[in-house]
């Protein structure tokens, strides 16, 4: 799967130009509709819908197309099949929030992300992971209903989350030999779940009677029994695994026993451009003790300080303080934006340098998920924000985000002009992938020097983007803070004289 991992073009195959909507493009259906439909003129790749159509994942009908929630092994809806497995783990009310004990989810292999979709209303969120393959276009699709989903694959480089990160691993049909290179994507997975968490999978290896099945079967279950994963449920199609909450197990493995546990000086955290490995990743000593992540449930885990705080030498009150000026900050950004939106206008946001993920708490009772990127050369807070009920990803940001075109309502620009300078890296380049990623009528707060706003100005013509806001600052901590600026951009729709043509 190595050919479907990211690789950046040399620089002379990078674009210096502004990418144009496809013909006929409008303005993005508003969540909530958006989950079960979306203009086709936006997407222009309707295969998907004929090469699926027996599973239900997208039918086109005139100018839309319509997701009935459909997917490979939940043809009958995706709202079922969560609630049946809640079920198999005796979780209340068939809930498979738990009691908020089950908040983040990686659907491995996503399609259209139904799967994904349909938990949101249980107050679970899913980072939906697919590559660029045969199936074209399904992350696309994805962000354009208002689904998180990232473009990516499970290949020889370890995905961009840190260590115990989500509560379930999910994998319907989704066409991954677990089997390959000693096990090394399962070990993937075991490094991304939490102590306890689960891996659902839905496949014919789980159910099926013919040979082949059942050797897959036969060694997979010989493999996570060795990773010291236990069967919670099985049922129909679907196997649900668990994963320990302590080292006991791996510890009480035969010598030699196969995969081996990862050196103690293998940082399970360190992801961006880090290859796999074929090991398991043990606890530290403080999960080992509390036996388990420790995490307060859903809600609350948004506003409780992180055990994992003390890894950065971070105190509550600093994490409490970062809470506060923030929740003041997007108070601020919403009074500046107001004019201009409406409670349905923003869907998709992304905080290009998200630290605690503290921009997307404040947002918590908005109709709106974040994508909270942490800078690659920075502390590696992601696992904060993870532990806080958010999701995001590693990046960096002198080179090009995995997303389509088109995919983000807002983006959240702190300083990060500001460092890519220091890296010596092009601030026009930056402003061309922010314009990609952007939806037309989209904004983009940027807060920081006031240099920086003076050089965005300059491109405003050229982007197609107009000036809405600038303040001298938008924080209660203006002492600190003093020489930001904050200054708010709103994306122009714009077509070429040949989309036009289309068009007309």
């Amino acid at each position: 799967m190595e050919h479907y991992e990211r690789h950046c073009p040399p620089p002379e195959r990078r674009f210096n130009c502004l990418i144009p909507p496809p013909s006929g493009y409008k303005v993005p259906i508003k969540w909530p509709k958006s989950r079960d439909e979306v203009w086709k003129a936006n997407i222009p790749h309707t295969h998907l819908a004929h090469e699926k159509s027996d599973q239900n994942w997208m039918v086109v009908k005139g100018e839309k197309i319509i997701f009935p929630g459909g997917g490979t092994h939940f043809h009958y809806g995706a709202d079922k099949y969560i609630a049946s497995i809640a079920n198999m783990l005796n979780f209340s009310n068939d809930n498979i929030n738990n009691e908020g004990r089950l908040r983040t989810v990686l659907d491995v292999g996503c399609g259209v992300a139904s799967f994904g979709a349909y938990l949101l209303s249980s107050n679970v969120i899913t980072m939906s992971l697919a590559p660029n393959d045969v199936h074209q276009n399904q992350i696309q699709f994805a962000l354009e209903r208002g689904i998180p989903a990232y473009l990516g694959v499970l290949g020889t480089k370890r995905l961009p989350y840190p260590s115990r990160s989500f509560e379930l691993a999910h994998c319907s049909r989704c066409r991954i030999d677990w089997l390959q290179r000693d096990g090394i994507l399962l070990l993937e997975l075991d490094r991304l779940l939490r102590p306890g968490g689960y891996f659902a999978y839905s496949s014919p290896e789980a159910y099926a009677q013919d040979e082949e099945d059942l050797r897959i079967w036969k060694e997979m279950s010989a493999l996570v029994e060795r990773m010291c994963w236990r069967i919670a449920a099985k049922r129909n199609q679907t196997v649900v695994w668990q994963k320990p909450l302590n080292n006991d197990c791996y510890m009480a493995r035969a010598p030699g026993t196969l995969p081996p546990l990862c050196h103690s000086d293998d940082d399970p955290d360190a992801v961006y451009g880090v290859q796999m490995e074929a090991c398991i990743t043990p606890y530290s000593d403080h999960d080992q003790k509390a036996r388990g992540s420790g995490l307060a449930p859903w809600p609350a885990r948004l506003t409780a300080p992180s055990p994992r705080l003390a890894d950065f030498g971070y105190s509550s009150e600093m994490f409490e303080k970062d809470t506060e000026l923030w929740r003041n900050r997007v108070d601020s950004y919403w009074n500046l934006l107001s004019p201009k939106i409406q409670s349905n206008s923003l869907r998709n946001l992304m905080d290009m340098k998200a630290h605690l993920g503290s921009f997307a708490a404040a947002l918590k009772e908005k109709d709106v998920w974040v994508m909270n990127v942490v800078p690659e050369d920075g502390p590696n807070t992601l696992k904060l924000i993870y532990d806080r009920g958010l999701i995001g990803s590693i990046h960096n940001w002198c080179e090009a985000y995995s997303t389509y075109p088109r995919t983000y309502d807002l983006l959240h620009a702190w300083t990060v002009f500001s460092d890519i300078e220091k890296r010596g890296c092009s601030g026009e380049d930056l402003l061309l992938e922010m314009d990609r990623i952007l939806r037309p009528t989209g904004f983009v707060i940027i807060r920081d020097k006031q240099s920086v706003v003076d050089f965005v100005k300059k491109y405003l013509r050229a982007l197609n983007w107009e000036a809405v806001a600038t303040t001298a600052d938008a924080s209660s901590d203006s002492d600190k803070d003093g020489d930001e600026v904050v200054f708010i951009v709103q994306k122009k729709i714009w077509l070429t004289s040949e989309s036009l043509r289309d068009t007309e």
